[in-house]
C-alpha cells in the first residue's frame, strides 16, 4: 500500500458542528419506567433499549435481477435479491475511541491500523521523523489518525478521525473522537455514529485521577456515549508500560474498582456490557496478540482485537423505512452527502426523499470506504451521490428517508427530560433557552411549557404542575426548535429520538422525544 492510499484511508470525518453550541450528553431516562431511581448528578441514566441499526455490507457487489425503471422508487420492505451476495461477507461495526485528553486514543488507533496492515513501515518511519523534528517522539503513532497540522502541532485531536480495518470476522470503521473538553461537540458527532465504544484510560500516575475526577472527560465521555446509544464498552487501561505503572496488577485493579461503580451508575451492566483489558498503545502490546507472560504474568484474558471480534453489535433492520441522517455534504461531480444508515436499505437508482425539504432526489452512486457499491444496509457509514438537489440546499441534520414513509419534520415536540446539572444561578422554567442536539441536528430551542414533574421515589407524575425544576429533576415538557427539524418518537426510533440540551459550554439535560406536536 503506498502513502497516497494510506492518506485516503485515514481521511477525517468532519462534522459541521458549531463550536460553542454542541451539547455534552447526559443520561436518558428509562422509557418503560419513566424515571431512573438514581438522581445523582454524576450518574447518567439512559434507556438501555437501542435500535441503532448497523449492518455489514462489505465491498457489496450485487447484480439486481429486476430491471430498473427510469425513476424507480425503492421501498425498504421490498424483498432484497441476495443471489449475487458474496458468501464471505463480514459483519460491520463502527467503533468510537473515547476518553480523557492525552489518554492515548489516537496512538491506539494508529497502532491498530499499523498492526492490521493498513499502514506500511515507510509511512511509520516518515511519521517518526516528523514527530522527532517537533520534539514529540512518542506522538508518531497518533499522526496516523491526526492528519492535519493543527492536531499534530497541539498533540490534540480536534476533528473525528476515521479509518478502516478488518479482522477475520469483522470490518471495523474506527472513529477517533477528540478528548479535550473544547471539542466535545465533535466527540458527540463521532459517538452518535458508533455501535460500540472503546474507553481509553491512562494508567500513568495522576492521569487516571485527572480524567476521572468531577469535570474530567472520562466521566463525561461515558455519559455521552451511553446517551448516544453506545451500549457496549471495552475499557482499555493504556500506558501500562509507563515507568510509574510497569504492568502493575495493583494499579490495574485500582482503576477497575473505581470505574465499575461509575459505569453502573451510568446504566451500564458491568458484567454484560463492559470488558476491561490492559494494553500499551505506544508499543502495541496486547492489541493484536495477547501480551507475553514475561511482560505481564497476571493477565490471562483476551487481546484488544480478540475482544472486538466477539463483541455483540446492536440490532439492525434492513427492511425498515430508510433513515440516513446527513452529517456532511460536498460537491464532487454532483452533490454528495455523508451519513450512517440507521434503518432500511438504499440502492443505486432509488428515488428517496430529503427531509425536511420534502424534495425527491435520485441516488446516482453509493460509496462505502473507497468502494462503489450497488446497495448498502443499516450501520454503514457511506457517501451518496444525488441528483435533484444542490449542495447548498442541504444542511447537517437533514435526513434521507423513504418516499412512502418519510421522517417527520416538526418544530415542536413533547419530551421527557432529565435535568443533569444546571449552570450556576439558572432556573429551569418555561422560556429557558438552550442548544438542542439530536442525531446530526444542532438547533436553538426554547422550553415552552413544563407539563408534569416525575416523583423520583414513586416514579409517577406529581399532581401539581411545576413552575420550575432543579438539577436532578425529571420533567415532561414541550420544546420548540427555532427551525423545522427531523425527529422520531423514541419508541419508534431510539437513535433518532434521543437528545441532549447544552448551554454555555455545558450539558444541562438529556431526554427522549415522546410526542411530535407540529408539522
Amino acid at each position: 500500500m503506498d502513502i497516497a492510499e494510506d492518506i485516503r484511508a485515514l481521511q477525517l470525518d468532519s462534522a459541521d458542528v458549531e463550536e460553542s453550541e454542541v451539547q455534552e450528553v447526559g443520561n436518558v431516562v428509562n422509557m418503560e419506567e419513566d424515571v431512573e431511581e438514581s438522581h445523582d448528578a454524576d450518574s447518567v441514566q439512559k434507556d438501555s433499549t437501542v435500535v441503532e441499526e448497523s449492518h455489514d455490507a462489505d465491498s457489496v457487489q450485487k447484480d439486481s435481477t429486476e430491471e430498473m425503471h427510469e425513476d424507480p422508487v425503492h421501498e425498504a420492505n421490498e424483498a432484497i435479491n441476495d443471489n449475487a451476495e458474496p458468501a464471505n461477507r463480514k459483519r460491520h461495526l463502527n467503533v468510537v475511541f473515547i476518553g480523557h485528553v492525552d489518554a492515548g486514543k489516537s496512538t491506539i488507533g494508529g497502532q491498530i491500523l499499523f498492526l492490521s496492515g493498513q499502514v506500511d513501515d515507510r509511512t511509520i518511519q516518515k511519521y517518526e521523523k516528523e514527530a522527532k523534528d517537533k520534539a514529540r517522539d512518542s506522538w508518531y503513532m497518533a499522526y496516523i489518525m491526526d492528519t492535519n497540522e493543527e492536531e499534530r502541532a497541539k498533540g490534540k485531536t480536534v476533528e473525528v478521525g476515521r479509518a478502516h480495518f478488518e479482522t477475520e470476522t469483522t470490518r471495523f470503521t474506527v472513529l477517533d473522537a477528540p478528548g479535550h473538553k473544547s471539542y466535545v461537540p465533535n466527540m458527540i458527532s463521532g459517538a452518535s455514529q458508533a455501535d460500540i465504544g472503546v474507553l481509553v484510560i491512562s494508567a500513568r500516575k495522576g492521569e487516571f485521577e485527572t480524567g476521572f475526577e468531577k469535570g474530567g472527560q472520562t466521566r463525561e465521555h461515558v455519559m455521552l456515549a451511553k446517551t448516544l446509544g453506545v451500549m457496549k464498552l471495552l475499557v482499555v487501561v493504556n500506558k501500562m508500560d509507563d515507568p510509574t505503572v510497569n504492568w502493575s496488577k495493583e494499579r490495574y485493579d485500582e482503576i477497575e474498582s473505581k470505574m465499575i461503580p461509575f459505569l453502573k451508575s451510568s446504566n451500564y451492566n458491568a458484567k454484560k456490557d463492559v470488558k476491561f483489558l490492559p494494553i500499551s498503545g505506544l508499543l502495541g502490546t496486547n492489541i493484536k496478540v495477547r501480551v507475553d507472560k514475561s511482560v505481564c504474568p497476571w493477565w490471562n484474558g483476551e487481546s484488544l482485537f480478540e475482544a472486538m471480534d466477539v463483541i455483540e453489535g446492536p440490532p439492525r433492520d434492513p427492511q425498515g423505512p430508510l433513515r440516513i441522517p446527513i452529517i456532511d455534504k460536498f460537491k464532487d461531480m454532483g452533490t454528495v452527502v455523508m451519513g450512517k444508515i440507521e434503518s432500511g436499505t438504499i440502492r443505486e437508482g432509488d428515488t428517496v426523499t430529503l427531509m425536511p425539504n420534502k424534495v425527491n432526489v435520485k441516488v446516482l452512486a453509493i460509496y462505502i470506504d473507497e468502494s462503489k457499491v450497488k446497495y448498502a444496509e443499516p450501520g454503514e457509514n457511506l457517501r451518496v451521490r444525488l441528483s435533484g438537489v444542490e449542495e447548498e440546499d442541504i444542511l447537517p441534520g437533514f435526513v434521507l428517508s423513504s418516499v412512502f414513509k418519510p421522517i417527520a419534520a416538526v418544530n415542536e415536540f413533547q419530551a421527557q427530560l432529565h435535568i443533569h446539572e444546571l449552570v450556576e444561578h439558572a432556573i429551569f422554567t418555561a422560556g429557558y433557552k438552550a442548544i438542542l442536539h439530536i442525531h446530526a441536528v444542532v438547533e436553538e430551542c426554547e422550553i415552552v411549557d413544563l407539563i408534569q414533574q416525575i416523583d423520583l421515589k414513586t416514579k409517577k407524575p406529581m399532581k401539581k404542575k411545576p413552575l420550575f425544576v432543579k438539577s436532578g429533576a425529571v420533567v415532561i415538557c414541550r420544546i420548540q426548535a427555532s427551525n423545522l427539524i427531523c425527529v422520531e418518537k423514541f419508541s419508534d426510533f431510539t437513535q433518532l429520538g434521543r437528545f441532549t440540551l447544552r448551554t454555555e459550554g455545558k450539558t444541562i439535560a438529556v431526554g427522549k422525544v415522546l410526542e411530535l406536536l407540529s408539522a
